[in-house]
């Protein structure tokens, strides 16, 4: 067995086995440096690498910092789109060919969008690198936007809506709570788009998209494993190197999300939903703020495990909700926390919120204990260390640092911004941010629960939601 950190679930309660590193209270752990070199290309292209040879393999990122909030107005969805078209032809290889060139010889690939960013990763044998890298430089200067992989990659996203959003019972919910808890930002669009803007859609709109945000510039390639690095500067340079930097504006979001003025509530209804869903949206800063390790750490105080606030209140003890979440959404210009509940079968909604609401008021008027903090502390240090033990983990916490945080080094340093939160810190947090006025409040209903007046107006129309 792999020397580790050992994670076990013992009657709701996490206890962390330490085998190679101490984890105890008021101790200090110590997350290993990751030594990564960096240079940037005539072209604009970011290029970051750590060489890690404890295996054979390489994980290779590139990230492309464009995500749904770059969606152009009432054409949600275009990023999402991207990342399934990259996977189609390009100039010199046929559609699906990086699956071909990836799980043929044992390794895998695969791709997402964020609000923030789309990423695409492989990871493979190591002596398989160059032929990646000359495909990810091959779909990043030659993909083939047509109207076929348009066509073919649009109906894929839209059935993917149907069914993470139309299908399932609470997908709506879920939707509606992004999208009705900005009033400005693009934030407000969802990630996975929407049927009706991908549907008027032109292929001038997709390859305008395209050609604005996918280019050298614009992305950072990050490699982490077995190499060595004059052999990967020389590769990265005859393959990347002539990708001409397109002379084109490379807009940014300027908008800020204004802040709350006073609660606000929401009632939407569903068709196929068999318990009501509460909801409720508090406005944060981004995840470069001071505030942010302490927001994550109520995040797990709240939700994680069955030890937690959330699950040991709504579920075992009131019996209020069957499901109880708490979930610090933090991305790159401002964020939510979000807390969510699926009501039990006799319960009210209003019953829901009220415990939900209970327990932001805990938190406000009493300090945590020092033993649930560092529980908290343990449960975040764990999964940090964790994701440390792949290349794709390595490669993917300094994307994120370099390109979310705007600081590669902050891969080197989070750990110790987690493990400085106080317990007055969660306290201080909960009372900034969980105020009245920065409240939304969201239900969704069963469409049984419409009152009967609004109902015979709303089939009047013509119009069930």
């Amino acid at each position: 067995m792999r020397r580790g950190l050992l994670l076990f679930l013992m009657a709701g309660v996490v206890v962390v086995a330490n085998l190679s590193i101490a984890i105890e209270t008021n101790a200090q752990t110590k997350m290993p440096r990751m030594n990564f070199r960096e240079r940037t290309l005539k072209n604009g292209l970011r290029v970051l690498s750590v060489v890690d040879k404890s295996s054979p393999t390489v994980a290779i990122n590139v990230w492309y910092h464009v995500g749904s909030k770059d969606d152009p107005d009432h054409r949600s969805g275009f990023a999402h789109l991207f990342e399934h078209i990259m996977f189609k032809s390009t100039k010199n290889m046929k559609a699906e060919m990086m699956d071909r060139l990836t799980e043929d010889v044992g390794g895998n690939n695969n791709a997402f969008t964020e609000d923030d960013v789309t990423v695409y990763y492989e990871v493979i044998p190591s002596n398989y690198l160059e032929t990646l890298l000359w495909a990810e430089a091959d779909r990043l200067s030659g993909l083939t936007v047509d109207e076929e992989n348009f066509k073919s990659e649009r109906a894929v996203v839209e059935e993917e809506y149907r069914q993470s959003v139309l299908a399932p019972p609470y997908g709506k919910f879920f939707y509606m709570l992004q999208q009705k808890s900005f009033s400005s930002h693009p934030y407000q669009r969802p990630t996975i788009g929407s049927i009706e803007d991908l549907d008027a859609a032109t292929l001038e709109n997709v390859q305008k998209f395209h050609a604005t945000y996918y280019r050298p510039d614009n992305a950072t390639l990050i490699v982490v494993g077995d190499f060595d690095p004059k052999q990967l500067d020389g590769w990265v340079d005859k393959y990347f190197g002539p990708i001409e930097k397109p002379n084109l504006p490379l807009p940014r979001v300027q908008m800020k999300e204004a802040e709350r003025t006073g609660e606000k509530r929401f009632t939407e209804y569903g068709a196929n939903v068999p318990l009501p869903g509460v909801g409720i949206t508090y406005l944060t800063p981004s995840e470069k703020s001071e505030d942010a390790p302490a927001l994550t750490m109520l995040d797990v105080i709240l939700s994680q495990g069955r030890s937690s606030r959330l699950y040991q209140s709504l579920i075992y003890q009131q019996q209020v909700a069957q499901s109880a979440n708490a979930n610090a959404d933090l991305k790159e210009d401002a964020g939510l926390f979000e807390l969510t509940a699926i009501v039990a079968a006799g319960k009210k909604p209003e019953d829901a919120e009220a415990a939900l609401r209970a327990e932001i008021k805990k938190l406000q008027d009493e300090p945590i204990s020092a033993v649930e903090l560092e529980k908290a502390k343990n449960q975040l240090i764990t999964s940090q260390l964790r994701q440390r033990e792949t290349n794709l983990g390595k490669s993917q916490s300094l994307g994120g640092a370099t390109v979310l945080l705007g600081d590669p080094n902050r891969v080197n340093t989070e750990l110790e911004r987690l493990q400085a939160v106080t317990a007055a810190d969660v306290q201080r947090v909960a009372k900034k941010y969980f105020t009245d006025q920065n409240r939304y409040v969201f239900f969704y209903l069963p469409e049984s629960m419409r009152p009967a007046s609004a109902s015979a107006r709303v089939q009047a129309k013509g119009d069930v939601k």
